[in-house]
C-alpha cells in the first residue's frame, strides 16, 4: 500500500494544480481553494546548456548498456552533427513529447567534465517535482538549484552522489532522513535510462499548507538550474578495447519533465500567458503552461497578490491548502459611490477588525469612508436611494440672504434636508425672501417692520392683516433608504486540500448505458483484470493486472494470466484517473496501440469495478448490438 500511495504521490503531483474550470465565470466550480492545471514547464520554453554535441564539427560518439543480468551489451556507435537534423541533439529534444518522441534526446560536447541546464521561466511559478531520463550513464555528482529572483540567487533544492560525504560533506538522505543529499540516483547501472526524480513536497513539506509562506519559498521558483559535475563511466565501457575514451565521455538525457503550475496563491483555476510571452514551438508539444492567472475570490494580480479594486475591506490572504478555505477578498461599502477602495489598518482596529476598506475618490458629490454622506454644498435627496448618482443635490443658499457657517468661507445647506443658514430676518429653505414683520432683503438680512402689524417687504410700507395672504407649504416627503447590503455567511470549510484532491481530474464513476455508445466507442478489448502493482518508469506509468476472462479481443489475441495496462491518463494529462486499486477486481474496455501491442487505458476507456451482473451486460451487449 505504501508503494501505491508514494506512486499516486509522484504521479498525482498534479493535485497540486487542482484545476476546476477553463473559464472565468463560466461553469466555475472554485469556490474554495483551487489551482491551476499542472504540466510540464519546460513546455515551450527554451533550455539552456553550456555545450551541445556537433556544434563546430561532427562527432563520433559510442553508447552502452546492459541486459536485465547486468551482462554488457555491444557498445552503440555514431556520428553527432548539430548542422545536419537526423544527426543533431539540441537542448529542446529534453522538452518535446516524452510519448510521441520518446527516443530524441540532447548531448553535451564531448569530453566535458562538467555542463549545465537551464530552465528560465517568464513568471513565478509552482514547481512540484522533476524527472531527469540519462541515456548516458547518471552523474556521479550534480547539483537542482532553484532562483526565486529571476537568477540573481540560487538556493540547493538536492545534491546528487555516489558519496554525499566525499564529494559535498553532506550526509546521505539514505542514511539519514531528511538530508539534502542522496545517493539514490547515482549508481552506475543502468548505463542508459536512469532516472533522477526530486520532488520538492517531500517531508517535511508534504504537511504543509501549499499556500502558506514556508510552502511558497520551497514550492515558487523563476529559474531552474542542473549543474552536473563529475561524469560517471558505464561499467561495460571497460570491456571495450576499440573504443576511443573521448567518444563516450559526454552527458546525455531523453527528458527534462519539470512538473508545476501557475503560481495563484489559491484564488485560480485557469492561466493565460503573460504579457509578451511567445511559447517555443517543440515538436509533439501542444499543452503550455502559461503563468498570469484569472484570479477569483475577487483578488487580482498576476498571482492573484492582492484584493480586487473595490474589495479591499479586509487584509488579503492567500487561500487555505488544508481547509480548502478560500479567504475572499470582502467588498468595500462605498453606496455604488466609488470604483476602488484601499485598505486602511488605523481603521481596521478602530473597527474591531471588522472593516478596514476606505472607498477612493467619492464620486456623485459624497464623502466619508465609505462615501456615507453628501459633502459640503449638498444635501441628501430624501425622494431618492442614496446609491443613485442624483441622491445628494446642489445646496440652492441665495447668496445675499444665506449666512455663513462659523469659521466657513462658505454658505453651506443642511446636508440632511438642504435648508440654508439665513441671515437675521431672512426666510425660506433657500434664504431668499424676508420674514413675515420684516422687509429690505439685503446684505444684512432683512429689517424688522416699524409697524403694529406687517409691512411691505421691499419698501417696509405698513399694511393691514387682511391684506396678507398665507401660505402653509409642507412637503410630505418620505424618507427612502437603500437598506439592503450584502450579509457575509463565513463557513469554516474542513476537510478539502487543494494540493491534494485535484478536481480537474476527479474521478467520477463511469455508467453503462446506452449501448449504442458503448459500441461507438470500438473498444478492441474487454477483459475482466485483477490489479497486482503499479510502477513508476519516471516518463510513463505501468500497471500489472491478472486477466481472469476475456469478454472481446480483435488485433492481438489477448489470454488469461499476467498483462501489463498503461494509464496514459496518468501522466499526459497529469491526474490519475482511470482508478486502479491495487487488490480489486475491475472489467476494463479499451484499446490495443497497433504498433506496439500495449493495452491502453485513458480518459475515454470504460473501467467499473466488476460485478458478474456487469460483466453479463456487458456481453450480451456485444453480442447483441455490437455486431
Amino acid at each position: 500500500m505504501e508503494g501505491w500511495l508514494r506512486l499516486l504521490a509522484l504521479l498525482g503531483c498534479s493535485a497540486v494544480a487542482a484545476g476546476l474550470s477553463s473559464v472565468v465565470g463560466v461553469g466555475s466550480h472554485c469556490e474554495k481553494a483551487c489551482n491551476p492545471r499542472m504540466g510540464n514547464l519546460a513546455h515551450g520554453r527554451r533550455l539552456w546548456t553550456d555545450t551541445t554535441c556537433g556544434r563546430n564539427s561532427t562527432e563520433l560518439y559510442c553508447s552502452y548498456s546492459e541486459n536485465a543480468d547486468l551482462t554488457c551489451k555491444q557498445p552503440k556507435c555514431d556520428k553527432c552533427n548539430a548542422a545536419h537534423t537526423h544527426r543533431a541533439h539540441p537542448p529542446s529534444a529534453m522538452a518535446d513529447s516524452s510519448f510521441r518522441l520518446p527516443r530524441t534526446w540532447w548531448q553535451s560536447a564531448e569530453d566535458m567534465h562538467k555542463e549545465k541546464i537551464q530552465l528560465d521561466l517568464e513568471a513565478e511559478f509552482y514547481f512540484t517535482h522533476i524527472i531527469m531520463v540519462f541515456k548516458s550513464p547518471r552523474p556521479t555528482a550534480m547539483v537542482l538549484e532553484r532562483s526565486q529572483d529571476f537568477g540573481k540567487t540560487w538556493k540547493p533544492y538536492k545534491y546528487f552522489s555516489t558519496n554525499c560525504s566525499a564529494t559535498f560533506g553532506l550526509d546521505d538522505d539514505v542514511t539519514k532522513k531528511g538530508a539534502i543529499c542522496t545517493s539514490r540516483y547515482s549508481r552506475p547501472f543502468p548505463c542508459t535510462g536512469g532516472e533522477v526524480i526530486f520532488r520538492a513536497l517531500s517531508p517535511p513539506y508534504s504537511a504543509e499548507d501549499p499556500y502558506s509562506a514556508d510552502a511558497q519559498a520551497q514550492l515558487k521558483i523563476t529559474n531552474l538550474r542542473v549543474q552536473l559535475l563529475k561524469r560517471q563511466a558505464c561499467p561495460c565501457q571497460s570491456n571495450d578495447l576499440n573504443a576511443k575514451p573521448q567518444q563516450s565521455q559526454h552527458y546525455a538525457i531523453y527528458d527534462f519533465i519539470v512538473k508545476g503550475s501557475c503560481f495563484c496563491n489559491g484564488h485560480a483555476d485557469h492561466c493565460v500567458p503573460v504579457a509578451g510571452f511567445r511559447p517555443v514551438k517543440a515538436a509533439g508539444v501542444f499543452q503550455v503552461v502559461h503563468g498570469r492567472c484569472m484570479c477569483k475570490h475577487n483578488t487580482a494580480g498576476l498571482h492573484c497578490q492582492h484584493c480586487a479594486p473595490l474589495y479591499n475591506d479586509q487584509p488579503w490572504q492567500a487561500a487555505n491548502g488544508k481547509t480548502g478555505a478560500p479567504k475572499e477578498c470582502r467588498s468595500c461599502k462605498c453606496n455604488g459611490h466609488a470604483g476602488t477602495c484601499h485598505f486602511d489598518m488605523d481603521a481596521w482596529l478602530a473597527s474591531g477588525n471588522r472593516s478596514g476598506g476606505v472607498c477612493d475618490n467619492c464620486q456623485h458629490n459624497t464623502e466619508g469612508q465609505h462615501c456615507q454622506r453628501c459633502k459640503p454644498g449638498f444635501y441628501r435627496d430624501l425622494r431618492r436611494p442614496f446609491s443613485a448618482p442624483d441622491a445628494c443635490k446642489l445646496c440652492s443658499c441665495h447668496p445675499v440672504g444665506s449666512a455663513l457657517l462659523p469659521f466657513s468661507t462658505n454658505t453651506f445647506c443642511d446636508p440632511s434636508n438642504g435648508d440654508c443658514p439665513c441671515k437675521p430676518g431672512v426666510a425660506g429653505p433657500q434664504c431668499d425672501r424676508c420674514m413675515v414683520g420684516y422687509w429690505g432683503f439685503g446684505e444684512y438680512g432683512c429689517r424688522p417692520c416699524d409697524c403694529a402689524g406687517s409691512c411691505d417687504p421691499l419698501t417696509g410700507d405698513c399694511i393691514s392683516s387682511a391684506d396678507i395672504v398665507w401660505h402653509h407649504e409642507i412637503s410630505d416627503f418620505r424618507s427612502v433608504f437603500n437598506e439592503s447590503e450584502p450579509t457575509w455567511g463565513w463557513e469554516d470549510e474542513q476537510g478539502f486540500s487543494a494540493l491534494r484532491h485535484s478536481g480537474k481530474c476527479e474521478c467520477k464513476e463511469q455508467v453503462l448505458g446506452n449501448p449504442k455508445v458503448f459500441c461507438g466507442m470500438k473498444y478492441t478489448y474487454v477483459v475482466k483484470a485483477k490489479i497486482l502493482s503499479a510502477h513508476d518508469k519516471g516518463s510513463h506509468a505501468e500497471v500489472n493486472v491478472k486477466i481472469k476472462k476475456v469478454l472481446k479481443s480483435t488485433k492481438f489475441k489477448i489470454l488469461r494470466g499476467k498483462r501489463t495496462l498503461y494509464p496514459e491518463s496518468w501522466t499526459n494529462r497529469g491526474c490519475t484517473c482511470p482508478i486502479l486499486n491495487p487488490g480489486l477486481e475491475y472489467l476494463v474496455a479499451g484499446h490495443e496501440e497497433v504498433r506496439t501491442g500495449r493495452l491502453i487505458v485513458n480518459m475515454k476507456s470504460f473501467v467499473h469495478q466488476w460485478k458478474s451482473a456487469l460483466g453479463r451486460k456487458v456481453l450480451e451487449i456485444l453480442k447483441r448490438d455490437c455486431n
